[in-house]
């Protein structure tokens, strides 16, 4: 495992709440629209502006983001996920059968449109996981 870091949910307001843990813990800031990914034809109108994917990175840290709220909405607990970046494909299908062994598959472990394998479950205890193995890694 390379890294575990916070996935932060937010419900329509990722870019104003990303600019000011910005202002906060410094460090360089990006986002992604939805209308601007390759999801814009599948997007709701009116939430082509909203953040798909927003990162945080300074030195020692890495926050990323989101304004994709899931379909039955924010519960306690899920709007923070963590997210996981393994150094080994083998690793990574080792936690996801693991973790959903007892859990819930939110997303099957698969190419993502970003090129990494990926996939998110839900454990036994209700915590959410986001499993990416960057397939070409530098």
């Amino acid at each position: 495992m390379k890294t575990i870091n916070p996935y932060l949910g937010f419900d329509g307001n990722c870019r104003e709440a990303m600019t000011f843990y910005q202002t906060c813990f410094g460090g360089a800031l990006t986002f992604q629209t939805i209308g601007e990914s390759p999801m814009a034809s599948q997007c709701p109108t009116g939430k082509e502006g909203h953040i798909l994917h927003s990162s945080l990175t300074g030195d020692n840290f890495l926050f990323m983001a989101t304004d994709m709220t899931p379909p039955d909405g924010f519960k306690s607990g899920s709007e923070v996920s963590l997210a996981i970046s393994f150094d080994s494909e083998s690793d990574i299908r080792k936690v996801y059968e693991l973790l959903s062994k007892q859990g819930n598959v939110l997303d099957d472990l698969k190419e993502s449109l970003w090129g990494s394998l990926f996939g998110v479950v839900q454990d036994r205890f209700g915590k959410v996981w986001m499993l990416d193995f960057e397939k070409k890694q530098p």
